[in-house]
Protein backbone atom coordinates (compact mmCIF):
# COMPACT_ATOMS: atom_id res chain seq x y z
CA UNK A 1 0.00 0.00 0.00
CA UNK A 2 1.20 3.79 -0.35
CA UNK A 3 3.08 5.79 2.38
CA UNK A 4 0.51 7.82 4.23
CA UNK A 5 -3.29 7.83 5.36
CA UNK A 6 -4.49 4.56 4.84
CA UNK A 7 -6.75 4.50 1.64
CA UNK A 8 -10.63 5.54 2.27
CA UNK A 9 -11.53 2.06 0.21
CA UNK A 10 -9.02 0.08 2.33
CA UNK A 11 -10.72 1.34 5.31
CA UNK A 12 -13.88 0.85 5.11
CA UNK A 13 -13.52 -2.82 4.11
CA UNK A 14 -10.86 -4.35 6.27
CA UNK A 15 -11.33 -1.62 9.06
CA UNK A 16 -15.06 -0.59 9.61
CA UNK A 17 -16.69 -3.34 9.03
CA UNK A 18 -14.90 -5.57 11.05
CA UNK A 19 -15.57 -3.18 14.40
CA UNK A 20 -18.71 -4.08 14.98
CA UNK A 21 -19.02 -4.21 19.06
CA UNK A 22 -20.97 -1.42 20.39
CA UNK A 23 -21.48 0.44 23.75
CA UNK A 24 -24.17 2.93 24.83
CA UNK A 25 -20.91 5.17 26.00
CA UNK A 26 -19.45 5.64 22.75
CA UNK A 27 -21.59 8.50 20.98
CA UNK A 28 -19.71 9.08 18.43
CA UNK A 29 -17.14 6.88 16.42
CA UNK A 30 -13.95 7.97 14.51
CA UNK A 31 -14.07 7.49 11.24
CA UNK A 32 -14.40 9.60 7.54
CA UNK A 33 -15.48 13.18 8.38
CA UNK A 34 -15.16 12.31 12.47
CA UNK A 35 -11.53 12.62 13.45
CA UNK A 36 -12.64 12.23 17.41
CA UNK A 37 -14.29 9.65 19.32
CA UNK A 38 -16.54 11.14 22.25
CA UNK A 39 -18.14 9.34 25.16
CA UNK A 40 -20.96 9.86 27.31
CA UNK A 41 -20.01 8.69 30.74
CA UNK A 42 -22.42 11.09 32.86
CA UNK A 43 -25.44 13.19 31.97
CA UNK A 44 -23.78 16.41 31.87
CA UNK A 45 -20.40 16.35 29.93
CA UNK A 46 -18.98 14.10 26.72
CA UNK A 47 -15.44 13.05 26.67
CA UNK A 48 -13.55 13.59 23.50
CA UNK A 49 -10.46 12.04 22.74
CA UNK A 50 -8.31 12.01 19.04
CA UNK A 51 -5.35 10.35 18.25
CA UNK A 52 -2.83 11.19 15.71
CA UNK A 53 0.51 9.75 14.74
CA UNK A 54 3.48 11.67 13.52
CA UNK A 55 6.48 9.51 11.79
CA UNK A 56 8.22 12.08 9.10
CA UNK A 57 11.73 12.66 9.51
CA UNK A 58 12.29 16.15 10.95
CA UNK A 59 13.15 18.16 13.98
CA UNK A 60 9.23 19.57 14.61
CA UNK A 61 7.07 16.43 14.11
CA UNK A 62 6.50 16.19 17.61
CA UNK A 63 5.15 19.45 17.88
CA UNK A 64 2.89 19.08 14.87
CA UNK A 65 1.53 15.92 16.00
CA UNK A 66 0.40 17.73 19.53
CA UNK A 67 -1.71 19.97 17.10
CA UNK A 68 -3.07 17.88 14.99
CA UNK A 69 -4.42 15.96 17.96
CA UNK A 70 -5.30 18.87 20.05
CA UNK A 71 -7.33 20.43 17.07
CA UNK A 72 -9.32 17.23 15.93
CA UNK A 73 -10.64 17.52 19.77
CA UNK A 74 -11.49 21.65 19.10
CA UNK A 75 -13.24 20.59 15.02
CA UNK A 76 -15.71 17.84 17.82
CA UNK A 77 -16.13 21.07 19.96
CA UNK A 78 -14.45 20.21 23.22
CA UNK A 79 -12.21 21.94 25.26
CA UNK A 80 -8.88 20.55 25.10
CA UNK A 81 -7.56 19.09 28.67
CA UNK A 82 -4.68 16.96 28.51
CA UNK A 83 -2.53 14.55 26.28
CA UNK A 84 -0.85 11.02 26.46
CA UNK A 85 2.46 10.61 24.44
CA UNK A 86 3.64 7.58 22.98
CA UNK A 87 7.29 7.82 21.67
CA UNK A 88 8.78 4.65 19.49
CA UNK A 89 12.74 6.20 18.49
CA UNK A 90 15.35 4.88 16.84
CA UNK A 91 18.57 2.89 18.12
CA UNK A 92 21.31 5.22 18.62
CA UNK A 93 18.71 8.46 19.96
CA UNK A 94 20.61 10.35 22.26
CA UNK A 95 19.32 11.44 25.88
CA UNK A 96 19.89 15.03 24.36
CA UNK A 97 16.88 14.17 21.82
CA UNK A 98 14.88 12.76 24.31
CA UNK A 99 15.03 15.93 26.53
CA UNK A 100 14.53 18.43 23.54
CA UNK A 101 11.30 16.04 22.23
CA UNK A 102 10.28 16.19 26.19
CA UNK A 103 10.73 19.98 26.11
CA UNK A 104 8.89 20.82 22.65
CA UNK A 105 5.57 18.36 24.64
CA UNK A 106 5.52 20.67 27.49
CA UNK A 107 5.77 24.25 25.57
CA UNK A 108 3.40 23.19 23.00
CA UNK A 109 1.38 21.86 26.48
CA UNK A 110 1.60 25.47 28.17
CA UNK A 111 0.41 26.93 24.49
CA UNK A 112 -2.50 24.94 24.35
CA UNK A 113 -3.23 25.02 28.47
CA UNK A 114 -3.16 21.15 28.60
CA UNK A 115 -1.60 18.58 30.71
CA UNK A 116 0.75 16.04 29.48
CA UNK A 117 -1.01 13.26 31.91
CA UNK A 118 1.73 10.29 30.38
CA UNK A 119 4.09 9.97 28.36
CA UNK A 120 6.18 6.60 27.46
CA UNK A 121 9.33 6.21 25.50
CA UNK A 122 10.90 3.15 23.75
CA UNK A 123 13.93 2.87 21.72
CA UNK A 124 13.05 0.26 18.89
CA UNK A 125 14.75 -1.07 16.33
CA UNK A 126 11.81 -1.35 14.17
CA UNK A 127 11.75 2.24 13.31
CA UNK A 128 14.21 4.61 11.45
CA UNK A 129 12.86 7.77 12.48
CA UNK A 130 10.87 8.65 15.28
CA UNK A 131 7.32 7.70 15.67
CA UNK A 132 5.31 9.68 17.70
CA UNK A 133 1.62 9.30 19.04
CA UNK A 134 -0.35 11.87 20.86
CA UNK A 135 -3.94 11.12 22.44
CA UNK A 136 -5.95 14.29 23.02
CA UNK A 137 -8.30 14.14 25.69
CA UNK A 138 -11.35 16.58 25.34
CA UNK A 139 -14.46 17.56 27.32
CA UNK A 140 -17.77 19.19 25.85
CA UNK A 141 -20.97 19.54 26.69
CA UNK A 142 -23.56 16.62 26.68
CA UNK A 143 -26.27 18.91 24.74
CA UNK A 144 -23.58 19.98 22.27
CA UNK A 145 -24.12 18.79 18.75
CA UNK A 146 -21.57 19.69 16.14
CA UNK A 147 -21.13 16.78 13.71
CA UNK A 148 -20.82 16.00 10.28
CA UNK A 149 -24.11 14.31 10.62
CA UNK A 150 -25.55 17.99 11.03
CA UNK A 151 -24.24 18.99 7.54
CA UNK A 152 -27.64 19.79 4.86
CA UNK A 153 -27.71 21.25 1.22
CA UNK A 154 -27.85 25.17 1.14
CA UNK A 155 -25.36 25.64 4.26
CA UNK A 156 -21.88 27.36 3.51
CA UNK A 157 -18.18 26.37 3.95
CA UNK A 158 -15.81 28.53 5.61
CA UNK A 159 -12.10 27.60 5.66
CA UNK A 160 -10.11 29.26 8.67
CA UNK A 161 -6.66 31.29 8.14
CA UNK A 162 -4.93 29.47 5.34
CA UNK A 163 -4.16 26.18 3.34
CA UNK A 164 -1.04 24.17 3.54
CA UNK A 165 0.60 26.10 6.97
CA UNK A 166 1.76 22.76 8.44
CA UNK A 167 3.22 21.23 5.36
CA UNK A 168 5.11 24.78 4.74
CA UNK A 169 6.19 25.23 8.29
CA UNK A 170 7.71 21.57 8.29
CA UNK A 171 9.56 22.26 5.13
CA UNK A 172 10.45 25.54 5.68
CA UNK A 173 12.57 24.40 8.78
CA UNK A 174 14.11 20.91 7.56
CA UNK A 175 14.55 21.81 4.02
CA UNK A 176 16.20 24.94 4.71
CA UNK A 177 19.30 24.21 3.00
CA UNK A 178 17.96 23.37 -0.12
CA UNK A 179 15.53 26.90 -0.26
CA UNK A 180 18.21 28.76 0.39
CA UNK A 181 19.69 28.12 -2.91
CA UNK A 182 16.17 30.27 -3.97
CA UNK A 183 15.11 31.99 -1.17
CA UNK A 184 16.42 34.61 1.33
CA UNK A 185 16.54 33.75 4.36
CA UNK A 186 13.91 36.43 5.72
CA UNK A 187 11.63 34.72 3.16
CA UNK A 188 12.55 31.39 5.22
CA UNK A 189 11.78 33.08 8.42
CA UNK A 190 8.57 33.85 7.53
CA UNK A 191 7.76 30.59 6.64
CA UNK A 192 9.04 28.83 9.83
CA UNK A 193 7.03 31.13 11.42
CA UNK A 194 3.93 30.11 10.46
CA UNK A 195 3.84 27.11 12.84
CA UNK A 196 2.24 30.00 15.33
CA UNK A 197 -0.96 29.69 13.26
CA UNK A 198 -1.01 25.98 13.80
CA UNK A 199 -4.01 25.75 16.67
CA UNK A 200 -7.29 25.75 15.63
CA UNK A 201 -8.31 25.88 19.29
CA UNK A 202 -9.57 29.58 18.80
CA UNK A 203 -11.62 29.62 15.80
CA UNK A 204 -13.22 26.77 17.21
CA UNK A 205 -14.43 28.33 20.28
CA UNK A 206 -15.42 31.10 18.19
CA UNK A 207 -17.59 28.61 15.45
CA UNK A 208 -18.88 26.85 18.77
CA UNK A 209 -20.42 30.00 20.37
CA UNK A 210 -21.96 31.08 16.37
CA UNK A 211 -23.77 28.17 16.33
CA UNK A 212 -21.67 26.00 13.59
CA UNK A 213 -22.79 22.77 12.48
CA UNK A 214 -19.64 20.55 11.67
CA UNK A 215 -16.27 22.04 11.80
CA UNK A 216 -13.48 19.35 10.44
CA UNK A 217 -9.35 20.29 10.75
CA UNK A 218 -7.55 20.30 7.99
CA UNK A 219 -5.05 17.52 8.12
CA UNK A 220 -3.24 14.96 5.25
CA UNK A 221 -3.99 14.74 1.83
CA UNK A 222 -4.55 18.99 2.25
CA UNK A 223 -7.85 20.57 1.82
CA UNK A 224 -8.97 18.50 -1.08
CA UNK A 225 -8.44 15.72 1.10
CA UNK A 226 -10.44 17.15 4.00
CA UNK A 227 -13.41 18.51 1.84
CA UNK A 228 -14.18 15.16 0.29
CA UNK A 229 -14.14 13.22 3.73
CA UNK A 230 -16.11 16.55 5.63
CA UNK A 231 -18.70 15.54 2.60
CA UNK A 232 -18.27 11.92 2.61
CA UNK A 233 -19.27 11.76 5.86
CA UNK A 234 -21.92 13.77 5.97
CA UNK A 235 -23.11 12.12 2.67
CA UNK A 236 -23.43 15.56 0.25
CA UNK A 237 -21.79 17.40 -2.09
CA UNK A 238 -19.76 20.67 -2.46
CA UNK A 239 -19.31 23.62 -4.93
CA UNK A 240 -16.38 24.80 -3.61
CA UNK A 241 -14.42 28.12 -5.49
CA UNK A 242 -11.01 27.47 -5.60
CA UNK A 243 -9.52 31.33 -6.10
CA UNK A 244 -11.64 31.73 -2.58
CA UNK A 245 -9.48 29.30 -0.88
CA UNK A 246 -6.92 31.00 1.33
CA UNK A 247 -3.50 30.52 0.99
CA UNK A 248 0.04 32.57 1.72
CA UNK A 249 2.59 33.35 -0.69
CA UNK A 250 5.44 31.25 1.16
CA UNK A 251 3.18 28.10 0.13
CA UNK A 252 2.72 29.10 -3.05
CA UNK A 253 6.53 29.39 -3.69
CA UNK A 254 7.62 26.29 -1.50
CA UNK A 255 5.27 23.99 -2.99
CA UNK A 256 6.47 25.56 -6.52
CA UNK A 257 10.58 24.31 -5.54
CA UNK A 258 9.43 20.92 -4.37
CA UNK A 259 7.04 20.60 -7.35
CA UNK A 260 3.77 19.95 -5.28
CA UNK A 261 0.29 20.62 -5.09
CA UNK A 262 -0.80 22.96 -2.14
CA UNK A 263 -4.20 22.09 -2.20
CA UNK A 264 -2.88 18.42 -0.94
CA UNK A 265 -0.53 19.82 0.76
CA UNK A 266 -0.83 18.64 4.62
CA UNK A 267 -2.88 21.88 6.20
CA UNK A 268 -2.69 21.93 9.73
CA UNK A 269 -3.74 25.30 11.12
CA UNK A 270 -7.00 25.32 8.61
CA UNK A 271 -10.29 24.75 9.94
CA UNK A 272 -12.96 23.95 7.89
CA UNK A 273 -16.52 25.49 9.08
CA UNK A 274 -20.12 24.14 7.72
CA UNK A 275 -22.72 27.05 9.06
CA UNK A 276 -26.08 28.15 7.83
CA UNK A 277 -24.83 31.52 8.34
CA UNK A 278 -21.20 31.59 7.02
CA UNK A 279 -20.43 34.89 6.31
CA UNK A 280 -21.45 36.19 9.55
CA UNK A 281 -19.16 33.42 11.03
CA UNK A 282 -16.37 35.06 8.65
CA UNK A 283 -17.48 38.82 10.66
CA UNK A 284 -17.30 37.09 13.77
CA UNK A 285 -13.80 35.35 13.47
CA UNK A 286 -12.32 38.50 11.70
CA UNK A 287 -13.65 40.75 15.31
CA UNK A 288 -11.51 37.75 16.56
CA UNK A 289 -8.68 38.62 14.08
CA UNK A 290 -8.71 34.53 13.05
CA UNK A 291 -8.67 35.55 8.92
CA UNK A 292 -11.61 33.22 7.42
CA UNK A 293 -13.59 32.90 4.08
CA UNK A 294 -16.32 31.11 2.66
CA UNK A 295 -15.31 28.93 -0.09
CA UNK A 296 -18.23 27.37 -1.38
CA UNK A 297 -21.57 25.56 -0.41
CA UNK A 298 -23.13 22.06 0.37
CA UNK A 299 -25.28 20.86 -2.13
CA UNK A 300 -27.74 17.90 -2.32
CA UNK A 301 -25.77 15.95 -5.58
CA UNK A 302 -23.33 13.80 -4.57
CA UNK A 303 -20.61 15.54 -6.87
CA UNK A 304 -17.72 17.67 -5.24
CA UNK A 305 -17.00 20.00 -7.75
CA UNK A 306 -14.19 22.59 -7.24
CA UNK A 307 -14.79 25.55 -9.43
CA UNK A 308 -12.12 27.32 -11.61
CA UNK A 309 -13.81 29.80 -13.78
CA UNK A 310 -15.45 28.18 -16.11
CA UNK A 311 -13.01 25.01 -15.39
CA UNK A 312 -15.05 22.82 -13.03
CA UNK A 313 -13.20 19.32 -11.63
CA UNK A 314 -14.90 16.94 -9.32
CA UNK A 315 -12.70 16.06 -6.31
CA UNK A 316 -11.57 12.10 -6.05
CA UNK A 317 -10.77 10.03 -3.05
CA UNK A 318 -7.82 11.29 -0.97
CA UNK A 319 -4.61 10.64 -2.28
CA UNK A 320 -1.51 10.54 -0.36
CA UNK A 321 -0.27 13.57 1.13
CA UNK A 322 1.97 15.94 -1.34
CA UNK A 323 4.88 16.03 1.62
CA UNK A 324 5.31 12.28 0.93
CA UNK A 325 7.13 13.30 -2.59
CA UNK A 326 9.72 15.09 -0.89
CA UNK A 327 10.95 11.93 1.04
CA UNK A 328 10.81 10.48 -2.38
CA UNK A 329 12.92 12.94 -3.74
CA UNK A 330 15.46 12.91 -1.47
CA UNK A 331 16.09 8.99 -1.44
CA UNK A 332 16.44 8.91 -5.51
Amino acid sequence: MRIGKLPENVWKRSVQKLMKTKRKEVFTGAGIGENCAVFSFDHDSQTAVGVHTGHWPGENIVKLTVHRSVNALAAAGAEPVAMEVSALLPEGTEEEYVKTMAAQIEEEGALLGIQTAGCGIEISGAVNCPVITVTGIGNRAKGCMVSVKNIRPGMDVVASKWIGLEGTAFLAVNREKELLTRYPARFLGEAKRLERFLSVVPEAAVAGKSGVCAMYSVGEGGIFGALWELAEGAGVGLDIELKKIPVKQETIEICEFFGLNPYELVSGGCLLMVSEKGHDLVRELEGQRIEAAVIGKITDSNDRVVINGEERRFLENPKADEIYKVWQQGTK
